[in-house]
């Protein structure tokens, strides 16, 4: 495939946007290179993250279509300020401004599902709407974890958590393994192909129309007050303002949720040993008229031994 010198360039009535998300170290980035088939972004096996901005770079697909891939940095971690967050999501979306194809979910295969990732996925949802979960697809990254005829499925029968169940149903349980640091090139085309018919099957899904929602808007309206294209600079106006205000409201509504949840979890635990006492309660009762009533029978039994024998003359 041929890097295009012109990030975003051709007919883009026959382009597909992706755009890569996860937690820092996952291996978006690398799953990007892959998609690209040329290392543009900076990758590298680590426990943190390398990406630090959103960056587009595209490519020719062998049926001439143009692919702009859209990296990101760990945009829902915990440690990134929430201003900062806003304006990377802000250039995200202005990088993509004819809209979204697909939301590559970038998971990986060597860490659990963490609290952090399940609040990522909900916040995203708050922030774009349900509706972008409809274009999500889950990338299980490092995908050489996977032995020798382990499937996907296999594995996940026993790692799969209920938050994690529940994000893949929330995304249709669209999922694919990807294995980055593979040196079979036939592998790489494989997975690099079966991702983008992924795409594809997003698209049609979809009624063939990519993502978009007042967020996209929202650019034209701060381009008209600004008199530029927001295509090289990043509009620090009302965009940025709407994911910042959106992003406060769901990291308030997530924080809710969290205390309803650990409130829920103190009350149950609360009752569970309410119930134990009380059950235990009832035992040392049921002990106690045990040995009542087989005290009651000891007694009754030294009286029957104690009475003199009857003769019958």
């Amino acid at each position: 495939m041929l890097l295009l010198e012109k990030m975003g360039g051709g007919d883009s009535s026959s382009a597909r946007t992706v755009v890569l998300l996860g937690k820092m170290g996952n291996g978006k980035s690398a799953t990007a290179n892959s998609l690209l088939g040329h290392d543009v972004f900076e990758s590298m096996p680590s426990l943190g993250g390398v990406t630090s901005a959103c960056s587009l770079h595209s490519t020719v697909l062998p049926d001439q279509r143009i692919l702009n891939v859209i990296d990101t940095p760990g945009l829902f971690d915990s440690t990134v300020e929430s201003n900062t967050m806003a304006k990377e999501i802000a250039k995200c979306i202005t990088l993509a401004k004819d809209g979204i194809h697909a939301v590559l979910l970038v998971l990986s295969l060597r860490s659990r599902f963490s609290q952090e990732e399940a609040s990522a996925f909900e916040c995203l949802c708050q922030i774009f709407g349900p509706k972008i979960a409809d274009y999500m697809i889950v990338v299980f990254a490092h995908g050489d974890v996977l032995r020798k005829k382990l499937t996907l499925d296999d594995f996940l029968a026993d790692n799969c958590p209920d938050q994690l169940k529940d994000t893949l149903k929330k995304c249709g349980n669209r999922t694919i393994v990807f294995d980055n640091w593979t040196e079979d090139e036939d592998k790489i085309d494989r997975q690099r192909e079966e991702l983008l018919s992924l795409v594809d099957t997003v698209l049609e899904e979809n009624g063939g129309t990519p993502y978009t929602d007042e967020l996209f808007q929202q650019i034209k309206i701060d381009e008209a007050a600004q008199g530029k294209s927001t295509e090289n600079e990043i509009s620090v106006g009302g965009l940025v303002e709407m994911i910042e205000s959106r992003l406060k409201e769901s990291i308030s509504n997530l924080e809710k949720s969290l205390a309803e949840e650990r409130a829920a979890r103190v009350e149950a635990h609360m009752k569970s040993l309410a119930d134990m006492a009380k059950a235990e309660h009832e035992l040392n009762e049921l002990r106690e008229r045990w040995s009542q009533a087989s005290h009651r029978s000891w007694e009754l039994q030294e009286q029957i031994n104690r009475k003199p024998n009857c003769v019958i003359l």
